[in-house]
């Protein structure tokens, strides 16, 4: 079976401002690889209709989920089921289930369901809710795109509410070596080891810490044996590590 791929879009204004720093790309990063599928594209984008519309059609066309956090909230600019909605061919509005959790929600707190609370059970027509166990507010599922809230805690329990319904793949198995040896120093023979193992990735990453240079080599591949068979190369190349 051929590995799902993945894109995430993170959407605000905010976060492009440097006023917020993304932590949920990470996040989803590690769960998919963990679930067997493979992230290969991230995106920010600005809270605008066009915008939003654009690289949900590009991604969604492009790889087997998408992923979206931001922009699901009660404010006017909170746009992203709108955008999603109208880049997937949708007619979206409030819809019965979701107002239902919403109302549960907001009656047990003693407070108000209004309308500003109310754009948080707007959903597209055809879409699967994703559960919200911390504020309610759901998210949603539509063809092969997901929407999800942009607020890290929440973002992660919808993560895990939708992570069972996907299917993935063999998961991504790694192990690094830590050398120590400028990048330079190494890129002739890891190059060609790469070169020999296709089916590996072999990533370089240099460190500087408390005045030692070296490289951390990584090893990553869903086939378990063919990573053991790297690392032993590795270890004949440059010795043991450090």
């Amino acid at each position: 079976m051929q590995t799902p791929t993945a894109a995430m879009l993170v959407i605000g204004d905010e976060i492009l401002s440097g006023r917020t720093r993304d932590t949920n790309t990470n996040y989803l990063a590690r769960a998919l690889t963990d679930h067997g599928i493979q992230m290969r594209e991230a995106r920010v984008v600005s809270d605008t209709h066009e915008t939003i519309k654009q690289a949900v059609q590009s991604l969604a066309a492009s790889y087997t989920h998408v992923f979206t956090s931001g922009g699901i909230g009660p404010t006017h600019d909170d746009i992203t089921a709108d955008a999603v909605a109208d880049a997937m061919g949708a007619r979206i509005d409030i819809r019965a289930d979701a107002r239902a959790i919403l109302q549960a929600h907001y009656d047990a707190r003693g407070q108000e369901l209004n309308e500003a609370r109310l754009r948080m059970a707007r959903i597209p027509d055809g879409a699967t809710l994703i559960d919200n166990p911390i504020s309610a507010a759901p998210g949603f599922s539509i063809g092969n795109v997901h929407v999800m809230a942009g607020v890290p805690t929440i973002f992660e329990a919808m993560v895990a509410s939708l992570m069972p319904r996907l299917t993935g793949g063999a998961p991504m198995l790694s192990q690094s070596m830590r050398l120590l040896k400028g990048e330079g120093d190494i890129a002739g023979p890891l190059g060609a080891l790469a070169a020999q193992h296709p089916e590996v990735s072999i990533g370089s990453y240099p460190f500087h810490l408390n005045g030692v240079h070296g490289t951390n080599i990584v090893v990553r591949s869903q086939d378990g044996p063919a990573v053991d068979r790297v690392m032993a190369a590795l270890s004949d190349i440059f010795g043991p590590g450090a």
